[in-house]
């Protein structure tokens, strides 16, 4: 949620710079994830000066082109040449300087150079208002008025806005704070703990007055529990036309596009009193009637986006004598909104019922920002006020006049919430006691009634706009939030007591791992659970009917728990590529979710990315890329690590994998790892290679506490290396040169590597070459020249049987 400087301070006059109202909003729960320099004109106007143009001549060298000299308030008037039609002496003209950055309308940048233009020299410029970007016409440089003083920045005259623009990360029980009227009444109790009593600003209604009665539209609400208020009033004589600059800045700064100054103001006082509005054409009501009811299902209705809807039975709609005009509280339809045209309007202020606009929405995939509030719950008693307000603004920047009475269909008011709290139950869960007079003064601050005062504890009263504050416990965290977490003493003894738990923790066992991935460059990452349910379509081995679907999705992006680990890694993947950051190792704990029949499975993994370069370029080293051996020796020191041996190798049957292998223990497989997939890739739009392991931790902590250390003090004789130049068949691996050495020598052999593969020239067809070392040990004495030829020799005779092997 974007809100904006210049905006709550006309509820509330704090002259702190944006930084430090930012770090109070954050305490006070009100997240601030980033603040963001708006201008109503990009550069700000910066280096443009009011210019006189004192001669203009004609250019010797271009038909099109005039030399003008230009006084702009310096010692010396300036040369620019010029190509504008309309430039003559004594006009009054903008100038950028030499220096001053210009946007073009796509907002790329350019600067303003000295330089000769057809061999005529040229120190800044005479500007068009789309230059500026001031406006969109470039048919001549702009004339301005000729009583203006030369030198005079340019953006005093056009008043230039900056401000500065807050991105609030809002949770959702917040609803009340989704406007910048909430969010200042926070930040009025946030400053009234700091002894900064400030007075909070509301617009003014009392210079509403009904006009003449004129144009009446009956309202009748036919389902109260889906609507338990309903108001709106009828304004005629509007103009339909673009809103004054004030109002397109406001919207602007908060990341909207301005339509029209009725849309407009419906906007602004949405995001200013978190009230939203539904503007009507008056004369597009049949019947001059408005009913609030529920259609029959199936019903056709085509929204403003010009889609067509097919109603559900449940789904409330705002109607007129014969046809639906607008999903309540959701999307407006596209024969009865406000047009070029429209003379008369009929204004809609209402409240909905949280859960049946939020299961609407839902239904027709639609997520607005009237949507967004009216899901989570508004106010309900500041309906009417909020079209008065939205009513004046009308008036005064659309022209008309009110021509009917507020029509206000409220039968069962929407009550308080009545809490008490304890004294000694706040002070339990704070872990300080606050006095109780500053608990009074926060509650009161946050407009909660206190009724009465006991030794106890206190009786109050919650306004109905908290929806998320009708327990105790919700009045203390209130309490805790505004006094300030930070203000909460630490205790200076710190207890703890000692577990009796296994070694082979969980947590304990992902520790030791991510400390060892860690210290080996890899960074850890937390990826969201949910997920899309397109990512079950990118491979054979995932199954759509296998998805835990969630029931109130935030959004179509995150309807699933994931099935697999690996997309939201290749999602983590793409953002930093995307980000230049191309050389990237990543690991994550996480887990899958699964749905069988009637049953639901999680199971734990450890998943591992590599892309890119091994290391970061360096002058003294060269880089080479991540490869297959690369992630092969990181999987090893794992096992290594954890203690696992003995593990069996096989190719890959996993279908996110080009090529791979999978390693198991028994029957117990423990990781898949290898190549993604160029087409899996490519969906997330990925050009270079992605290396990824799939570890079944749950498989891993299964095999991990069976499994036992074994430990022999250090040989006191020295051992012995000998090694075979071995020329084999293509198809013969180093496995099987491990296996049958294994198998030759049992006690004294305790090594056997692969230090050399040669392909090549001078080769027989189908051969290859294989360097492979043996290391030698006997723990209870030193080796002999002939026991170790003895086995030397018995190694070279199994080879050349088994695997038709010659030396080289």
């Amino acid at each position: 949620m974007k809100i904006s400087y210049n905006w709550l301070k006309q509820f509330i006059k704090i002259d702190w710079d944006a930084e430090k109202t930012g770090e109070l909003l954050t305490d006070l729960g009100l997240e601030i994830e980033g603040i963001e320099h708006y201008e109503s004109v990009k550069g700000g106007l910066k280096g443009i000066v009011v210019g006189e143009v004192l001669t203009c001549k004609q250019h010797p060298n271009a038909d099109r082109l005039k030399i003008t000299t230009v006084n702009i308030g310096t010692d010396t008037p300036l040369q620019i040449v010029c190509g504008a039609p309309n430039v003559a002496a004594g006009q009054k003209v903008p100038v950028a300087t030499i220096g001053t950055t210009l946007y073009t309308a796509e907002g790329e940048a350019w600067k303003i150079k000295k330089g000769k233009i057809r061999g005529e020299e040229s120190h800044g410029m005479i500007c068009a208002e789309d230059e500026l970007g001031l406006g969109e016409s470039h048919d001549g440089i702009m004339v301005l008025d000729s009583k203006l003083k030369v030198g005079t920045a340019a953006a005093d005259i056009f008043n230039v806005e900056n401000d500065e623009v807050f991105e609030i990360g809002l949770t959702p029980n917040r609803a009340d704070a989704m406007s910048h009227y909430g969010v200042a009444r926070d930040l009025k109790a946030g400053l009234l703990q700091k002894e900064i009593p400030l007075e909070l600003i509301t617009p003014s209604v009392s210079s509403y007055h009904l006009d003449a009665r004129s144009l009446k539209i009956d309202v009748d609400v036919k389902n109260v529990e889906k609507c338990p208020r309903y108001c709106g009033v009828t304004i005629s004589g509007v103009k339909v036309e673009a809103s004054p600059s004030w109002l397109q800045h406001r919207l602007k700064s908060i990341g909207l596009s301005p339509i029209n100054n009725i849309v407009d103001i419906t906007n602004y006082v949405l995001h200013e009193l978190g009230q939203p509005l539904h503007a009507f054409d008056a004369d597009k009501i049949s019947g001059n009637k408005v009913e609030v009811k529920t259609c029959k299902a199936g019903t056709k209705f085509t929204t403003l986006d010009e889609v067509v809807r097919e109603l559900h039975e449940d789904d409330l709609m705002i109607c007129d004598a014969e046809k639906p005009m607008c999903i309540a509280g959701v999307f407006g339809g596209i024969d009865s909104g406000v047009s070029e045209s429209t003379t008369k309007i009929f204004l809609e202020s209402a409240y909905f019922d949280p859960v049946s606009v939020r299961k609407t929405a839902k239904r027709h995939g639609l997520n607005t920002d009237a949507s967004f509030r009216f899901e989570r719950g508004i106010d309900p008693n500041i309906t009417e006020y909020a079209l008065k307000r939205a009513a004046l603004l009308i008036t005064e920047i659309a022209g008309g006049e009110i021509t009917s009475d507020i029509s206000d269909a409220y039968p069962n008011k929407i009550k308080d919430f009545e809490v008490r709290l304890s004294f000694d139950n706040a002070a339990k869960l704070i872990g300080e006691e606050i006095p109780k007079e500053t608990i009074k003064s926060i509650l009161t601050s946050l407009d909660i009634k206190v009724n009465n005062v006991t030794e106890a504890g206190l009786g109050l009263t919650v306004p109905a706009f908290r929806n998320d504050v009708q327990r105790e416990a919700d009045i203390i965290e209130e309490i805790l939030r505004v006094y300030g977490y930070n203000n909460i003493r630490t205790t200076e003894k710190l207890n703890a007591s000692i577990s009796n738990s296994s070694r082979f923790e969980d947590y304990k066992l992902q520790n030791v791992i991510g400390n060892q991935l860690v210290s080996q460059g890899f960074f850890e990452i937390m990826a969201n659970s949910l997920t899309t349910p397109k990512y079950v379509e990118l491979t054979d081995d995932l199954n759509a009917d296998h998805n835990v679907t969630m029931l109130n999705p935030l959004s179509n992006d995150l309807e699933v728990m994931r099935q697999s680990i690996l997309f939201s890694g290749l999602e983590a993947v793409a953002h930093n590529i995307n980000r230049k950051r191309n050389d990237l190792k990543l690991f994550e704990f996480g887990k899958t979710y699964h749905q069988y029949s009637e049953n639901r499975e999680e199971h734990k993994h450890l998943s591992i990315f590599v892309t890119g370069n091994k290391t970061n370029e360096r002058w003294n080293t060269a880089t080479s890329p991540s490869d297959f051996f690369y992630l092969k020796g990181t999987i090893e020191v794992i096992f290594e690590r954890l203690g696992l041996n003995r593990l069996k190798s096989a190719p890959t049957k996993s279908g996110v994998l080009s090529e791979g292998s999978s390693l198991s223990l028994g029957k117990k497989q423990l990781v898949d790892f290898g190549l993604v997939k160029k087409s899996i890739l490519k969906h997330f739009g990925i050009s270079q290679n992605v290396l990824f392991a799939d570890f079944n931790w749950d498989n891993i902590l299964e095999v991990v506490k069976h499994n036992k250390i074994k430990f022999a003090a250090i040989p006191k004789y020295p051992e012995v290396r000998r090694d075979f130049a071995l020329l084999i068949d293509n198809n013969v691996t180093f496995e099987d040169i491990h296996t049958i050495a294994k198998q030759t020598e049992k006690q004294l052999l305790k090594n056997v590597n692969l230090f050399d593969v040669y392909e090549g020239k001078n080769l027989p067809a189908g051969k290859k070459s294989y360097a492979v070392s043996f290391t030698l040990q006997d723990e209870h004495k030193t080796l002999t020249d002939k026991q170790i030829d003895k086995i030397m020799d018995k190694l070279q005779s199994n080879f050349e049987s088994k695997l038709g092997a010659e030396l080289r």
